[in-house]
């Protein structure tokens, strides 16, 4: 077996929802995938799977970084193209979940699978030995079950569960290319039902549906108890059964039945009468607009069991509860939870307690450690933090002793113990040392898998604390720190989603000046998402509204100093972009040496949507590169059209590889998938820089322009949007001033500037834009609501 997977090709059987989602998400990445499915009936043989790569396009969220991918998926079927699975170096079977089909699948597909190629099923749940039964003896070594989360390209959470044969070298080198390749979080799990996220996920779901009969709570309530107030997503409870297909709900309910006879909490594994009920009338939740949730009108209503009909939603989270939630202190709010006589707060309580005294009893059966679990329902549910973290943070042996006393007591779900590892003098089960694995009886240290020393910081469990580096530089907008001996500096922002303010922009030059003294080059990275949210608002609005409107300016001129002198360093300065860098934190990276962008970056001039215009030096930048891009003698207007409109619109890329396609990143920035590798492959791009002997790009004198004529042709198409009633009259305000700045202003055609020009238009259209009342108003509005407002 190699040390490494090299996955050139790969295949995907099955085109359903999953399969050709994983598909997507292969392609995104670059691997050149055939996605197989059964033969059409009539017409192409491949028309099943040609129709499922149709509809990759129409779903939202989008699982193509790109729509135009779509056309590089091969399309295949089980008759006629089993030959193309011989150039395949990883095989991903995504079929319904019934035992028998896969099995006999398998059989058909196993002769043409090369003989270094892996083998791994999808499953969500079947038992992956019964599925290996089957294989030659020469495969099962290299066949394991690899569990991607709905949908592939965003839930991190890959579990990866190894047959009694798997060869280990197989798995870690494919838990190496899901971690690097496809940017997912591993965890290894063990060959039982459900395996780890939806074993927790479902039975904490079917412990919520049997609280709230117990408290007679509204689903709508639950959902406002399950949610976002206790660190869970939106979806909640309720919504998330809705989304997922209330059918498929009762079949995994089932599926733990069947396969879990002996498990303590088995009689609470059926439907509750109601879902039952809901699928037999077809209502089967989000696919077919009913559910435990339907829409009349703009109106969302519920299902009230009472009253057997729908009611307006109208979640009624009782204010003494909500106030105990706010409670900072876990141990102090879980001991009132537990202490309240409130039905909202006692039902709080019970899901936590079953949950906690689930997870706990099946751990040993189910992972090797505490950390599995956590991960688990963390990076495939959407949990802030998971039940072991929650439990550690409110007090180990507190909340252990509660949990025994209210099995004693007949109040848990089940009368099953505590396994004794809980009681064992524990205080923690994550720590800097390790996380608990009963097996070992031991704290057990996290993967050494070579893969994951490419995460300086990687996700953090309770407990857990990696080391910050040495301060290099502070103030009160940025921290510049370096790891010791190490020559790439990296700058982060301390403001709130990382605005830029004074104290950001006055720190990032200082850092610029650090960095070309002390060290070979500097990253711009943040710890956590946003990359940036772009320039301080409220700081702008309230010097405007003091009439202040030469400390504005000096604002707008320090913001564009800051930007030239990232783009003019003498040593290359990295931006490591991952989540939002709107505005401002657009302009930065569009100034740096070279930008490494996470798959899911989300990039954007958008100030027309607050009434202004870039001034940060990003249409200085736009101007500039369409200038190069035309050459001598070319267009330059034509260079300028897709710029226009990404930013006259106020357009944000839905990814990294859409962000180059809007010209709003260039077309040698990195992409990383995992957002854990960010920082490493930034440090390894401006350490590359450094070694070729890297200098800051000339300055840009010779800048050809669109000129007047540019300017008059944006304006005819504003002209004919405003006419149509497409756009307001200060949307073409602001646009009108756009195509100024991007075609170099009133000058002749292809007149040549220096950058100096353009940032002293970009200064003068901004400020101008930015006293108008309209333009205030948007402000304002921005700030308040967090939506723009059109006027």
């Amino acid at each position: 077996m190699s040390e490494k997977l090299l996955v050139r090709r790969a295949a995907v059987l099955g085109a359903g929802v999953m399969g050709a989602q994983i598909a997507a998400h292969l392609t995104n990445a670059g691997v050149d995938t055939v996605l197989f499915d059964l033969p059409a009936k009539d017409g192409d043989p491949n028309g099943v799977v040609n129709k499922a790569i149709a509809g990759l396009a129409k779903l939202n969220p989008a699982p193509l970084a790109d729509k135009t991918l779509a056309r590089r998926i091969v399309a295949a079927n089980y008759e006629t193209g089993l030959d193309l699975l011989d150039g395949c170096d990883l095989v991903i079977e995504a079929i319904a979940e019934k035992m028998e089909w896969k099995q006999d699948l398998y059989r058909k597909v196993a002769p043409h699978i090369a003989d270094h190629a892996v083998l791994a099923s999808n499953t969500s749940g079947l038992g992956i030995n019964k599925l290996a039964d089957v294989l030659p003896e020469a495969l099962r070594p290299r066949f394991c079950g690899v569990h991607f989360f709905n949908p592939p390209r965003y839930m991190h959470l890959a579990e990866l569960i190894p047959a009694k044969a798997t060869d280990p070298a197989v798995l870690a080198n494919l838990e190496t290319f899901l971690t690097t390749t496809l940017g997912k979080g591993v965890v290894i799990a063990r060959d039982t039902p459900n395996f780890i996220g939806n074993r927790i996920g479902v039975f904490s779901m079917l412990a919520a549906m049997h609280h709230t009969e117990q408290f007679k709570l509204g689903f709508d309530t639950v959902d406002a108890l399950t949610g976002p107030a206790i660190g869970r997503p939106k979806s909640a409870t309720y919504r998330t059964a809705d989304v997922v297909g209330l059918d498929t709900m009762v079949h995994v309910i089932k599926t733990m039945a069947d396969t879990l006879p002996d498990d303590p909490w088995h009689k609470y594994f059926k439907a509750p009468k109601w879902l039952a009920g809901l699928v037999e009338k077809g209502a089967l939740g989000a696919k077919n607009g009913a559910g435990v949730y339907t829409k009349k009108g703009k109106d969302i209503l519920v299902l009230d069991l009472k009253a057997q009909d729908y009611r307006p939603s109208n979640p009624e989270l009782d204010s003494e509860v909500a106030a105990l939630l706010k409670e900072r202190d876990p141990a102090k709010k879980f001991a009132a939870l537990r202490a309240s006589d409130h039905p909202q707060a006692k039902f709080l309580w019970s899901c936590f307690r079953d949950t906690f005294h689930y997870s706990a009893y099946h751990l040993k059966d189910i992972a090797e450690t505490a950390r599995e679990v956590d991960f688990a329902m963390r990076w495939g549910y959407g949990w802030s933090v998971g039940p072991f973290e929650t439990w550690q943070a409110a007090g180990w042996k507190q909340v252990a002793d509660w949990i025994a006393e209210d099995i004693v007591a007949g109040e848990a779900m089940s009368n099953a113990e505590l396994p004794d590892w809980v009681f064992d003098g524990r205080e923690a089960v994550h720590s800097n040392a390790g996380s608990y694995s009963p097996a070992r009886d031991a704290m057990v240290p996290r993967s050494s898998n070579p893969v994951y020393a490419r995460q300086r910081f990687p996700d953090a469990l309770l407990g857990e604390k990696a080391s910050q580096g040495r301060t290099v530089f502070e103030n009160d907008g940025v921290r510049m720190w370096a790891d010791e001996g190490d020559e790439i500096a990296v700058v982060s922002l301390k403001t709130k989603m990382h605005t830029v303010n004074d104290h950001v922009l006055d720190g990032l030059q200082e850092a610029v000046r650090i960095a070309e003294r002390d060290f070979r080059g500097l990253v711009i990275w943040q710890p956590k998402e946003p990359f940036s949210a772009g320039a301080d608002l409220a700081g702008a609005l309230g010097l405007l509204q003091a009439g202040d409107v030469k400390g504005f300016e000096a604002m707008v001129e320090n913001f564009q100093r800051t930007s030239m002198a990232i783009k003019y360093s003498l040593v290359p300065v990295v931006a490591a972009v991952r989540g939002l860098a709107l505005g401002g934190g657009c302009e930065f990276q569009m100034h740096s040496a070279r930008t490494v962008l996470g798959l899911e970056s989300y990039i954007g001039l958008v100030e027309a949507g607050v009434g202004l215009l870039p001034a940060g030096g990003g249409l200085k930048e736009l101007a500039v590169r369409a200038s190069d891009a035309a050459g001598a003698n070319g267009d330059v207007f034509a260079e300028l059209k897709t710029v226009f409109e990404t930013v006259a619109m106020a357009k944000v890329s839905t990814s990294a590889v859409e962000a180059k396609n809007l010209q709003l990143a260039r077309k040698d920035d990195v992409v990383v998938f995992n957002g854990f590798e960010l920082l490493h492959v930034a440090k390894a791009q401006a350490r590359a820089l450094a070694e070729c002997g890297y200098r800051p790009p000339l300055p840009a004198r010779g800048i050809r322009v669109a000129g007047d004529v540019g300017i008059a042709t944006f304006k005819m198409l504003l002209v004919n949007m405003l006419e149509g009633y497409f756009i307001s009259q200060h949307d073409y305000e602001i646009a009108t001033r756009i195509a100024t700045v991007l075609c170099g202003g009133e000058v002749d055609r292809h007149s040549v500037v220096d950058e100096e020009w353009l940032l002293k238009l970009e200064r003068q259209h901004f400020v101008e834009l930015a006293q108008m009342p309209k333009t205030q108003e948007r402000i304002a509005h921005m700030l308040k609501t967090g939506k723009p407002l059109r006027n």
